[in-house]
């Protein structure tokens, strides 16, 4: 790219960060109150992301062979332990990717 091109091209990036990041800001103003349906998806969304990981994580699980997808299970196992006792998201998907991968790769291996 010449450096016209890679002027252009960041400055693209820079403007569409930038508008990601104040338009929520310049279509609902502090003002005024936050629109029902916005509040809706605030609750709604966060939940049916993380269903949608989850289901998305063991898509392609073998169910009916091999180890019957055991260190899937354990490790949502531990990631709901995790977060029932200590109510921290960071916490219990770390835990449980590190717990998940410490398995697939020493025991299930």
């Amino acid at each position: 790219m010449t450096l016209t091109q890679q002027i252009i091209t960041i400055a693209v990036v820079v403007l569409g960060t930038m508008l990601t990041r104040f338009l929520p800001f310049w279509i609902f103003p502090a003002d005024k109150p936050t629109p029902g349906y916005v509040l809706f998806l605030g609750r709604l969304l966060p939940p049916a992301v993380l269903g949608l990981l989850v289901i998305y994580s063991v898509k392609d699980v073998e169910w009916t062979g091999g180890l019957y997808g055991l260190p899937e299970i354990l490790g949502i196992l531990l990631i709901v332990g995790l977060h029932i006792w200590k109510r921290n998201m960071l916490l219990s998907i770390a835990g449980g990717t590190i717990f998940y991968m410490m398995l697939v790769q020493t025991i299930f291996a």
